[in-house]
């Protein structure tokens, strides 16, 4: 999996880009606030349709234009693929591949696998539940379109019991129609608590032996699914918890209160770990990932690193650059003294400046 070129308007602070990537290692470097990170967030949405910083379409478009577009050249298993995606600020986002519109969004989701990694990343163990979940599902919804359907008809029902919940206040009778709610929850809640669990079951049989050279043989980590509610008694907890929910007006139960726990030599480093072990181990996690997409494919993902080597020791730098093997990797960085110091290979180097890219 390659992606040849990418071609950008009005799309950040990029009036126009068409830039060409080679199969190797490409380096995006210059000043902060340039718009380097601009080319990866543009990759990330023609792959997932999301913005990897939760932004809303209206806020990635140009801000004195309505629309943005953004379309990407890519190879995968011999066959070139284009993937035209329109961006409106007042209206739901277009989406074609080969000039084909989709009828959903979602059914572009698994063409193109991407491993973002940001500083950001690096406090995933450390910071909450949510954005371990929102790890989790951002690759399973890469790997799977049937968890990806369940998904997002969870949080449909989510959002629509929560709405009943808060109207019930006005009208009681409403409670009749709860139960129609909840069981739908539990139906697609259920399938997935059993996919999660199976990835992390999969993590696990990756990131110990990653984790064991990252740290130089010192430590064993393994990664534990925590479900709020197991599929046996999510039906009844339901239930238990009606009148608690109607008095809150939000529903208590279920896999949107799920969490990833993170254990090294036994001991949970989400509350107990220090601020290395958590960055060695969320660095484990990335690698992981990697590994876990080439696994379900039989495919190498894209991996865009974002200005996160700066972040990291000389040892945990080199583990990483090493690691990348034949991966196509778009890197962000202020220099690259970095990559001269590691005597690292580099295919392809531009230079960003003020929405300018030049190739060096």
């Amino acid at each position: 999996m390659i992606i040849k070129s990418l071609e950008l308007a009005d799309f950040r602070n990029y009036e126009t880009l068409d830039i060409n990537f080679d199969k190797g290692t490409n380096i995006l470097y210059g000043d902060n606030a340039q718009g380097k990170t601009n080319i990866l967030e543009a990759i990330y949405v023609s792959a997932t349709t999301k913005s990897h910083k939760g932004s809303k379409d209206r806020e990635i478009i140009h801000f004195d234009k309505e629309e943005a577009h953004i379309r990407t050249y890519l190879e995968k298993e011999d066959v070139e693929y284009k993937v035209d995606m329109h961006l409106r600020k007042n209206k739901s986002k277009g989406i074609a591949i080969d000039g084909k519109k989709l009828k959903k969004a979602a059914d572009l989701m698994g063409l193109l696998n991407i491993v973002f990694f940001s500083p950001e990343d690096l406090a995933i163990i450390k910071n909450g539940p949510s954005e371990r979940r929102r790890f989790a599902d951002m690759e399973l919804c890469q790997l799977d379109s049937f968890y990806l359907y369940n998904l997002n008809h969870y949080n449909k029902i989510i959002n629509q019991r929560n709405k009943l919940l808060k109207d019930m206040y006005f009208n009681p009778g409403l409670k009749e129609t709860l139960n129609i709610w909840d069981s739908q929850l539990v139906s697609f809640g259920s399938k997935i608590i059993e996919r999660r669990s199976i990835f992390a079951g999969q993590l696990c049989e990756i990131i110990n032996d990653i984790h064991s050279k990252l740290s130089g043989g010192k430590e064993k980590l393994t990664v534990k699914y925590e479900p709020d509610v197991s599929i046996e008694n999510f039906e009844e907890k339901m239930k238990e918890n009606q009148e608690k929910d109607i008095r809150s007006k939000m529903t208590s139960t279920g896999p949107h209160r799920d969490d990833f726990s993170f254990i090294v030599n036994g001991i949970d480093i989400r509350r107990y770990g220090s601020q290395g072990q958590q960055r060695t181990a969320a660095l484990s996690l990335k690698l992981s990932e990697i590994e876990l997409v080439k696994k379900v494919t039989k495919d190498t993902p894209v991996l865009l690193l974002d200005d996160v080597l700066s972040e990291l020791d000389s040892n945990r730098q080199n583990y990483l650059l090493n690691s990348i093997g034949e991966i196509q990797t778009i890197i962000t960085c202020t220099g690259l003294d970095e990559f001269v110091n590691n005597r690292f290979e580099i295919n392809r180097i531009f230079e960003v400046t003020n929405g300018v890219v030049e190739r060096k």
